[in-house]
């Protein structure tokens, strides 16, 4: 746990292959994705804090050397209530996934989750798809934490 943030701290490194295979002429040459991309990665964002009123974030990039606490700084720097917040840093040169969870989110989210949600983008990942990866991820990680409390049907 971070005590600057209170974020409960998933272990979910994983070294398993990221690395992006595929390209699109529409693409920029130092983009990874293309323009239906990035609509499909921010509509699961959206939809993902939308249907669990939690807010999840996405970094994709160089994590350094320190991987776990790269993605904890980004975490802090990402603004908002970072108790009821998600972050998904991934980093595909380095093959490492690591999701930082805000203490409200962490109740909402244990570990086994958050492991499987990796497993899956892992999964994913290695066969080309880094898009479908991410989203299938933020689907599992949203039906896992399941609605807010004031927002479920009576």
């Amino acid at each position: 746990m971070t005590r600057a943030l209170e974020a409960t701290s998933h272990d979910t490194a994983t070294s398993a292959g990221t690395a992006p295979t595929r390209t699109d002429e529409s693409q920029a040459p130092d983009s990874i994705f293309g323009y239906r991309d990035l609509l499909r990665v921010d509509e699961a964002l959206t939809m993902s804090s939308r249907e669990t009123g939690l807010r999840f974030t996405l970094y994709i990039g160089d994590l350094g050397t320190q991987t776990r606490s790269r993605a904890e700084e980004l975490f802090e720097q990402s603004g908002g209530n970072l108790a009821e917040s998600v972050l998904l840093a991934i980093s595909p040169g380095q093959r490492v996934i690591e999701v930082v969870a805000g203490s409200a989110a962490s109740r909402r989210l244990p570990d086994r989750a958050c492991a499987l949600a990796v497993l899956s983008m892992t999964n994913s990942f290695g066969s080309g798809d880094l898009v479908g990866g991410i989203v299938n991820g933020l689907r599992q990680l949203s039906d896992q934490a399941g609605h807010p409390r004031n927002l479920r049907p009576h």
